[in-house]
């Protein structure tokens, strides 16, 4: 008996096979694009997600050689809107988080309800990431779209609606979507007035870890399963990572450093203030039921340190593929130890929380002669950890408890970026030993909802090693805590120039 946790990126998917004790067997991925029709558009076919979904199923079944599955859950990209009509035919393509084409949607939401209300019914602050902005947009914009949709689906009703015909999704979702209450537990009907929306084109809502129903019989066959597996509800692709390293008690913290950086902290109630309002951080519900998760963004996270490497690097990732060692050991391992006495802003996508500013720019402040670009690269590992403690000083002025942080993704093999993350921000940070934090979070769900496991907490406490902490050094925060101190000023003193820019 095994459990399948199907992880739906914005660019690939990942169906990743484990054991009832947790064991990854096996994972297949697959990737796709983003299609870019218009300046701020970002969109994709929803189709042609499914397809690939599909191949990675049968390729993980053909590699593992496991039939036997009893359940999948999904972790999903969050706020993707799509149409469909009343013969389940998609009417567009996939709105996308990334797209920005509502600001003059929020312009209006904001002039309607106010954005410190919308916050306190949904816990999302007023940005173009939002499901909400991108509905109105389709209603202003696509008429005849609008009168035809029979549903309006996200990314994990959508494919539960393929695989068993049924429109359900995890309230972790729904809640990501700025139409959804948080106190009332329910779609919002002020806000589903104004959009002249009736709930009976929504998909039920209902908790992870939730059975929806088993996949259509010859869907499953088509496949590979040796029977129908049963569909199951799931979350947010970080929620389902918060999971995955088990945030399931109040002041526990993930610090997911991918492509992004993402920090998500474990509430105990929706914690709605205008603090956190300010500071964009969205509020919104875990997929272990009775928590909710407080989440921060950095767009460029590790993606700043790759466009350094490939840009400037090139001899080190020659001598990393001649030698089988990381490029990146190669580059951080020649910067000079304690502070680089240099400030970078990485703000080379924009910002993210707490500024939401897309128009601001990076930049590299204090450079003199006697640096190298390898202090560069650890100024930029400072700044993204100066960013990072931003956020986590926010959340903290905004009433939210932080223990401890959970590393994952690609920043968590870099010792050296642990170690700036526990000094700089004064918390111990802990890595998991599990690879597949989504993945595993997703197939927990799956097993729950199939009845394998009492609940997701229990289930996740005995699965759950660490391979490695770290604790803060006072003297070495202390040290930091100057250049800290310079970082804040940074952003406020170059705004308007970047602007410009």
């Amino acid at each position: 008996m095994s459990l399948i946790g199907l992880d739906i990126g914005t660019t690939g998917c990942k169906a990743c096979l484990f054991t009832t004790e947790g064991k990854l067997l096996g994972s297949a991925s697959r990737e796709y694009t983003v299609d870019f029709p218009r300046p701020n558009w970002a969109e994709q076919d929803g189709e042609n997600v499914w397809r690939l979904a599909q191949d990675a199923l049968k390729e993980l079944l053909n590699k593992t050689g496991e039939h036997n599955v009893e359940a999948i859950s999904l972790s999903v990209h969050g706020e993707a809107v799509t149409a469909i009509d009343a013969q389940g035919h998609t009417l567009r393509p996939f709105i996308l988080g990334m797209d920005t084409r509502t600001v003059e949607e929020n312009r209006l939401l904001s002039a309607q309800f106010g954005a410190s209300t919308l916050y306190l019914w949904t816990g999302m602050p007023i940005h173009t990431i939002n499901t909400l902005p991108k509905l109105l947009w389709i209603k202003r914009n696509e008429p005849e779209i609008w009168k035809k949709a029979a549903h309006f689906l996200l990314v994990e009703d959508f494919l539960i609606f393929k695989m068993t015909g049924k429109f359900a999704i995890s309230r972790c979702l729904a809640s990501r979507t700025q139409c959804f209450d948080l106190q009332k537990d329910e779609w919002s009907q002020p806000i589903l007035n104004i959009l002249g929306l009736d709930e009976s084109r929504l998909s039920l809502v209902l908790p992870s870890g939730s059975a929806v129903a088993l996949m259509h019989t010859a869907l499953s066959a088509e496949l590979g399963f040796d029977h129908p597996p049963l569909l199951v509800t799931g979350g947010h692709d970080q929620a389902c990572g918060a999971l995955g390293v088990g945030l399931t008690k109040p002041g526990l913290a993930m610090v997911s450093t991918g492509t992004a950086e993402v920090v998500e902290v474990v509430l105990p109630s929706p914690v709605l203030n205008q603090t956190l309002c300010d500071g964009n951080i969205s509020v919104y519900a875990h997929v272990v039921p009775g928590l909710f998760l407080a989440m921060t963004l950095n767009h460029s996270g590790g993606m700043l340190l790759r466009w350094f490497r490939d840009s400037f690097c090139e001899s080190e990732q020659q001598m990393a593929a001649n030698s089988y060692e990381d490029a990146y050991d190669l580059i951080l391992n020649k910067a000079k130890t304690g502070p680089t006495g240099l400030l970078v802003l990485p703000h080379f996508s924009g910002s993210g929380t707490p500024w939401f500013d897309t128009a601001s720019k990076g930049a590299i402040l204090g450079l003199t002669f006697t640096h190298t670009k390898y202090d560069i690269a650890k100024a930029i590992l400072e700044g993204l950890t100066y960013e990072l403690r931003i956020n986590l000083d926010l959340l903290k002025s905004g009433g939210v408890r932080i223990d401890a942080l959970r590393a994952i993704g690609g920043g968590a093999r870099s010792d050296l970026w642990l170690k700036l993350k526990a000094d700089i921000c004064g918390t111990p940070v802990v890595v998991p030993a599990i690879t597949e934090a989504a993945g595993l979070g997703a197939a927990i769900l799956a097993g729950v909802g199939a009845g394998i496991f009492p609940d997701a907490t229990q289930a996740v406490d005995s699965m759950l090693k660490f391979k490695g902490e770290k604790q803060p050094d006072f003297a070495s925060g202390t040290t930091y805590n100057r250049y800290f101190e310079l970082y804040r000023q940074v952003y406020p003193a170059i705004r308007s120039i970047s602007h410009r820019l």
